[in-house]
């Protein structure tokens, strides 16, 4: 079946009130963004369905990326045809054919938007229901869970009719739940925590530390992918990389073994919201979960947020590794995640580190280098990328990547 176009249906968002339209309105943006890569396409973000006109795009592809976007509940690839009713019944009948198989069971589902339609609800339920049982040899009808529901609708701007309905990523339309940055490690966590704060409306910027040669452009290369993954919940990411070599050869040098991590994560988030200060970005996600690492811990917790007022926001605090990696497997990142590579947070690891650091001691240490200037320097040497869906930046670092794959 050659499908015309993709009926949409909102979720979460169809409960707003007076804003209603300002969340349909960033849905319509998001989804353009995420289908910018199909040539033709038209969207049309109206007060209660999307329409997707597909002009020969290819249906299963634009599905496909349809159904990562948050804010839609469902969604069905549609036959578009004229307020005829010889129309009608020739595009249901097609429809029902091309999907019967032996024993099938079908219901005609008639929702009429247009209520000056020649027809009512039941009328073509009646009508349509006996066009397919005696166009369809074998078929038969059951109204309750059927292998096959085909719905109807009659619409002020045409007539629509589908065969499937196909279950969108639910949740809010990202944009609409404020502006904040995400501390993007490139292991399992920080991507599992990425979807489900995009999945509440938030835009995320990624942030992401680089400490050559300590790191390797491996370690870059896969946060960036992790990031095209990411970024079909919300159409594009910027992807913010923040030198840290100098700061963490300067804590090496300068702070007692036990304080390394715990002066190190100071240092990372005060850099984070800077960065999302100049963004105008409201707060800091990151992927911790309590209790998982030494600086997991609520105490480290404690010494490390000492740093600033701004709200750090934690989805996975209270989950444990097998419900994370079940959703890295589920959002296709776990495979990625799991690839070798050296993470600036497990170099110059102590082999003891602080999991319960003073508060006071913490403070101490930190005068030991020169914070001021280190950020600066750090910020100064910040580089951003503009990352979308379906970017491939594994095949951008082929060689670097030769020895992983």
């Amino acid at each position: 079946m050659e499908y015309s176009e993709i009926m949409v249906r909102y979720g979460e968002l169809s409960t707003k009130g007076k804003n209603k339209k300002d969340f349909i309105r960033q849905l319509g943006h998001n989804v353009k963004n995420a289908l910018s890569q199909f040539e033709g396409l038209e969207v049309h973000a109206q007060h209660d369905r999307l329409h997707v006109t597909l002009n020969g795009a290819d249906s299963t592809a634009v599905m496909d990326r349809l159904k990562g976007v948050f804010g839609i509940e469902n969604f069905s690839p549609s036959v578009k045809t004229e307020k005829d009713l010889e129309a009608i019944k020739a595009t249901v009948l097609a429809m029902a054919k091309e999907a019967y198989q032996p024993g099938m069971t079908f219901k005609i589902n008639v929702r009429r938007q247009d209520k000056n339609f020649e027809y009512d609800t039941y009328q073509l339920n009646d009508i349509l229901g006996g066009v397919v049982l005696h166009g369809v040899p074998g078929i038969q009808v059951k109204m309750k869970h059927p292998d096959l529901e085909l719905r109807v609708e009659i619409r002020l701007n045409g007539v629509f009719v589908s065969g499937q309905t196909i279950q969108g990523a639910g949740g809010l339309p990202v944009g609409t739940g404020g502006k904040a940055v995400m501390m993007l490690s490139g292991g399992i966590d920080s991507p599992v925590a990425s979807y489900y704060g995009m999945r509440r409306g938030v835009k995320l910027d990624m942030v992401h530390f680089f400490s050559p040669p300590y790191t390797s452009e491996q370690a870059l290369a896969k946060a960036k992918e992790l990031t095209a993954k990411l970024a079909k919940y919300s159409g594009s990411i910027q992807f913010i990389q923040v030198p840290f070599t100098k700061i963490q050869e300067t804590i090496k040098e300068k702070v007692p073994e036990g304080y390394l991590m715990t002066i190190q994560r100071r240092m990372m988030l005060r850099l984070t919201v800077a960065v999302a200060e100049m963004r105008h970005a409201k707060g800091v996600f990151n992927g911790e979960s309590l209790g998982q690492v030494a600086s997991q811990t609520l105490e480290s917790m404690a010494a490390i947020n000492d740093v600033t007022s701004m709200p750090i926001l934690r989805p996975l605090l209270s989950m444990d590794k097998t419900e994370i990696i079940k959703v890295a497997e589920d959002i296709d990142t776990y495979d990625l995640s799991i690839l070798p590579y050296e993470d600036c947070c497990t170099i110059f690891t102590p082999p003891a580190p602080k999991t319960k650091p003073d508060l006071e001691k913490s403070r101490k240490y930190e005068k030991f280098i020169d914070v001021e200037g280190l950020m600066k320097e750090a910020l100064d040497g910040i580089t951003i990328t503009e990352i979308r869906p379906g970017d491939n930046c594994l095949n951008q670092n082929e060689d670097v990547f030769a020895e992983l794959l």
